[in-house]
């Protein structure tokens, strides 16, 4: 297993973000990983550059897991995305980050947040991204990849799991699995019932291989 920094994050958080960029640093990690098709699982902005991947590179992936990434950024379901992207440039990096970690601590455990605190965040990233992402996704996206797929969602997280229903149906071996009480962070709300549902979508598939995140 290896997780990779997309653009705009972690090490590398001087380059420019596109979707290009981060397709090709997944197909990358694929690659290290002994060059047989993988287990991708992408979280939010890195779900869709997850699809993205998928799309681009069926040939490496053996399943895939949506994690809060089953909304449609085209019409107007763009529209939250337009305002955040539009919103973040204007406030102070500082200020967006004091506001994230008392988010972050108010909510979970320092044994979940703690080392997300210390890398910070890619608040800079945020507009090229979003502005990238926008209009590009929706439930035919799905129609373009070839391996089975997991949507797994937070029950709460309204939003990001709106089209989870048209992105299962779009796709003949897409299953949706939601964690109780969890919103977008399903990963921190419970973190032990996320990794059980990936593991057992890893027993699943047809063909073994490694995972990547």
């Amino acid at each position: 297993m290896t997780a990779v920094d997309l653009p705009g994050h972690g090490a590398r958080s001087a380059q420019p973000w596109s979707l290009d960029a981060a397709t090709e640093i997944i197909s990358s990690a694929v690659d290290s990983l002994g060059g047989e098709p993988a287990l991708v699982v992408g979280h939010s902005l890195g779900g869709y550059a997850s699809l993205e991947f998928a799309r681009r590179c069926p040939e490496q992936l053996r399943g895939l897991v949506l994690a809060g990434a089953s909304a449609a950024t085209r019409g107007p379901w763009a529209m939250p995305y337009r305002l955040i992207a539009g919103l973040v440039p204007r406030i102070p990096a500082d200020r967006l980050t004091r506001w994230n970690d008392r988010f972050l601590r108010r909510l979970y455990s320092p044994e979940v947040v703690d080392a997300t605190i210390r890398a910070g965040y890619a608040f800079h990233t945020l507009p090229a991204a979003w502005g990238e992402v926008l209009g590009r996704f929706d439930a035919d996206a799905m129609r373009r990849v070839s391996a089975p797929v997991l949507i797994l969602n937070g029950e709460k997280d309204p939003v990001f799991r709106s089209g989870e229903r048209a992105f299962v149906r779009a796709h003949p071996h897409a299953r949706i699995e939601l964690i109780p009480r969890a919103r977008h962070l399903a990963n921190f709300d419970d973190p032990d019932a996320f990794t059980d549902a990936v593991r057992r979508f890893a027993l699943q598939l047809p063909a073994r291989g490694p995972v990547t995140r």
